[in-house]
């Protein structure tokens, strides 16, 4: 479940492509075996999707990369004193970053009906930096609601743990988990070629071994942390409403956080939700009529576009609900479109990032 799930109408079915059930590739270069879908319940493919999809990925890599390319520039060049949250945002950025950079792979693919181009090892390679961005990324946003909650909701009980070193550390921890946990993309994804139409496709292969640990993952590193940040943000409304002397900055701030956290649950929960049907199915927990596994199929490939949107979602939220970030990137537009000045420059010119007049980056507290 680490790659993106693409459904055209470029090429027939039945002559090259493998469907996200894993229904049936005796024609294809493998040997594992797979739980078949009945031949009169083969998929339909998505209508157009070889035209909407290579757009959607190709926004989404063009918005994410240079947005999430400018946070991360603007936090590393950012004066004055930094917060603990910063570590977080810096991260989720170059996650998100990593995301976007593997999607006009994938905008190819869809193009010309979900052939893969380019070889065994981008294939396994984007599949695995994919899931590993993914799950890093909930888990840094996990990490900022637990910063929130420790900062507003336990700020004197815990200051020995609110240190730079331990959320350098929790980065750090975050990043290697993550790089764990997208082992069994690497066992699972593979190129399979078709030998009698020389066409090739990376997908996962399918057992019940890899689909329960798919499912198992799945909660891992979706659902438990969304308990987690739910708690956390909960908590944190209550705390609130007994104090409503809570400064601005930090109130902006809060519903920045809040806003981001809400759009990646909202971009991955649809497609989290069907992939966790689908693994029911595959584990034979769950049956399954032609007409609503032809939904399901659909479902998945429009959710996944969804969820892969979110990757340049972030800037977007920062450029709306962040004045301070707005007027960095009015700035920065404005001297590329100037000529340079060596000689003349007016206090007011230069540019930073001062912790006072970002709202997501208030000063301590």
């Amino acid at each position: 479940m680490g790659a993106p799930l693409l459904y055209t109408d470029g090429i027939s079915l039945e002559t090259m492509l493998v469907d996200y059930w894993n229904a049936s590739y005796e024609d294809y270069t493998t040997d594992e075996n797979s739980r078949d879908v009945p031949e009169e319940c083969l998929q339909e493919e998505l209508p157009y999707g070889h035209v909407y999809i290579p757009i959607l990925y190709s926004i989404a890599f063009l918005v994410g990369f240079f947005g999430n390319l400018f946070v991360v520039g603007l936090m590393l060049k950012k004066q004055g004193s930094r917060r603990l949250v910063d570590t977080f945002v810096v991260n989720l950025a170059i996650a998100d970053l990593v995301f976007v950079c593997t999607l006009p792979f994938w905008a190819r693919s869809a193009a010309v009906g979900n052939q893969w181009l380019y070889g065994a090892t981008l294939c396994i390679a984007s599949s695995y930096s994919i899931t590993v961005t993914r799950y890093s990324g909930i888990l840094f946003l996990m990490g900022m609601s637990l910063d929130r909650y420790l900062a507003i909701v336990r700020l004197h009980k815990s200051r020995a743990v609110r240190t730079r070193q331990c959320i350098l550390l929790t980065s750090s921890g975050i990043w290697a988990i993550s790089l764990l946990l997208g082992i069994p993309t690497l066992a699972s994804r593979r190129l399979l070629t078709n030998t009698e139409t020389n066409c090739s496709v990376c997908k996962d292969i399918s057992s019940a071994v890899l689909s329960g640990t798919r499912l198992a993952l799945l909660f891992l590193t979706f659902f438990l942390p969304l308990a987690i940040i739910l708690f956390c943000y909960c908590a944190i409304v209550a705390r609130l409403r007994q104090h409503c002397q809570q400064g601005r900055n930090r109130r902006n701030s809060l519903k920045i956080i809040f806003t981001i956290v809400g759009t990646f649950l909202c971009s991955w929960m649809p497609f989290n939700t069907l992939s966790c049907i689908t693994l029911f199915y595959k584990l034979e927990w769950l049956s399954l009529s032609c007409r609503f596994s032809q939904a399901l199929s659909w479902g998945l490939t429009l959710t996944n576009c969804l969820a892969f949107m979110n990757s340049c979602m972030n800037p977007v939220i920062y450029i709306f609900l962040d004045r301070h970030f707005r007027q960095q990137i009015l700035q920065k537009s404005i001297q590329l479109l100037q000529k340079p000045r060596t000689a003349e420059t007016t206090p007011g010119s230069s540019i930073t990032f001062s912790s006072k007049s970002s709202a997501l980056f208030p000063p301590r507290g």
